[in-house]
């Protein structure tokens, strides 16, 4: 669905917004995010199989639905400030769940990290289409 919303702004209204420095090329996202979606998909299992269902597996699902409503607030509603809203809800989600799966499995919150730091950059990102693009 995210890969259908976006698509259809992408070479649209997107290509038209002044990007920030370091703005990758659009090409980079996809592979980015399947590696990022394993590595969390295998940090939840591991939780998982140590602690079962949990605090720790809801602020995974949580953390998963702010995720997953970046995309329609960004590029959906076209609307970077609402997107910049839900991204910093997705950090501080992340970071609860990073120290929660930390208290079961160290390991899980490793593999956390990546998805963590890619997710300040993408906030960096955002902030920036925030300010070159005033409304």
């Amino acid at each position: 669905m995210a890969g259908t919303i976006s698509a259809r702004t992408v070479g649209t209204w997107y290509v038209s917004l002044t990007a920030p420095p370091g703005t990758p090329p659009n090409w980079v996202f996809a592979p980015v995010w399947t590696v990022l979606h394993v590595s969390i998909g295998v940090a939840a299992w591991l939780v998982w199989r140590r602690a079962g269902h949990g605090r720790a597996l809801r602020l995974w699902g949580w953390q998963l639905i702010a995720n997953a409503a970046w995309t329609p607030a960004f590029f959906g509603a076209r609307d970077p400030e609402l997107a910049l809203a839900v991204i910093l809800m997705l950090l501080v989600l992340i970071g609860l769940t990073l120290r929660a799966f930390r208290r079961i499995r160290p390991s899980a919150a490793l593999l956390m990290l990546p998805y963590l730091a890619w997710t300040c950059y993408a906030t960096y990102l955002n902030v920036g289409f925030v300010i070159l693009n005033p409304r």
